[in-house]
């Protein structure tokens, strides 16, 4: 904006071309026909701006208790209103603010999740969460007091799981850094140093998982054999027992079924198992003792 369009730190319509109460209508044709780099152009765009201030201020009062400055926020308004001012059809509708004020919304919004959310969260959490924090502080003001959550959950019409879902949405709004301490001490515990260690189980569900991918190419009696040794906690005797059959059998059913869902899991590649030594039972010789008699 040239100084020249600046009159005691307000904006003159007619400094810049624009004589005084020109219409809507008229800046708006302007806008849409004229070159991209006309002054004229240019001229009724900050005017309709001038005009229209208070629907980007109107929306950006919502989200004065965010994180976000208000300046930026402002800034990302404006680009909403200009979007809207470009794209307006009077054909379709006679009030700019009407077709404006959502466009400014939106931007805004857009906003908030690509640019501040530190998680993807959906859209429906996001706009429980925004209605949460307005009527959160309407209720207080007009309650004196934090409201609970029921209280809370009626006034923004929405259900107790899915006022946890806004909740849990504002956790993902607001990051907690690992080496924050957890209390004003100078020797306070950080978060991270809370945080518990990788749980075992998930390493032993993501192979129980690949486990039962190849389970069903076993025989159904190996199957049943299986889950008798490692399931039942039964020995080799008790299986050979209950299924009629040598324990030396059991032992080559088992060998057999483990080798073939080791290949199975490792595409071949697995290291073969050495055979253990069968201890041979027959005579001995004689042990000699120190005296020279035979033991």
């Amino acid at each position: 904006m040239r100084d020249s369009r600046l009159r005691n730190g307000n904006f003159e319509p007619s400094a810049a071309g624009l004589p005084d109460g020109t219409t809507d209508e008229t800046l708006i044709e302007r806008v849409q026909s004229l070159p991209y780099a006309s002054h004229q152009r240019a001229a009724a765009y900050e005017e309709l701006v001038r005009r229209y201030d208070f629907v980007v201020k109107a929306c950006v009062r919502r989200y004065r208790d965010s994180p976000e400055p208000l300046e930026d926020l402002m800034q990302v308004g404006y680009v909403g209103l200009l979007k809207a001012i470009s794209n307006f059809n009077p054909e379709l509708g006679p009030s700019l603010i009407a077709y404006a004020q959502p466009c400014v919304s939106g931007e805004l919004k857009r906003h908030f999740r690509d640019k501040r959310w530190q998680v993807r969260v959906h859209r429906t959490s996001q706009e429980h969460m925004l209605a949460v924090r307005e009527v959160r502080t309407a209720l207080t003001q007009e309650l004196g007091r934090l409201p609970g959550d029921q209280e809370l959950a009626d006034a923004a019409g929405l259900s107790i799981e899915e006022l946890r879902e806004a909740e849990y949405a504002e956790m993902a709004f607001h990051p907690y850094y690992l080496d924050a301490p957890v209390s004003a001490d100078e020797e306070a515990t950080t978060l991270g140093e809370l945080l518990g260690s990788d749980d075992p189980g998930i390493e032993l569900a993501v192979d129980s998982d690949a486990l039962w991918a190849h389970w069903s190419t076993l025989p159904h009696r190996q199957q049943r054999i299986l889950a008798m040794r490692f399931y039942g906690n039964m020995t080799q005797a008790e299986i050979g027992r209950r299924l009629g059959i040598s324990q030396m059998h059991v032992s080559r059913l088992l060998d057999a079924s483990l080798t073939r869902l080791r290949d199975s899991l490792s595409g071949g590649t697995a290291p073969r198992r050495k055979p253990r030594g069968r201890r041979r039972i027959g005579r001995t010789e004689p042990a000699v003792c120190e005296s020279g008699g035979v033991g």
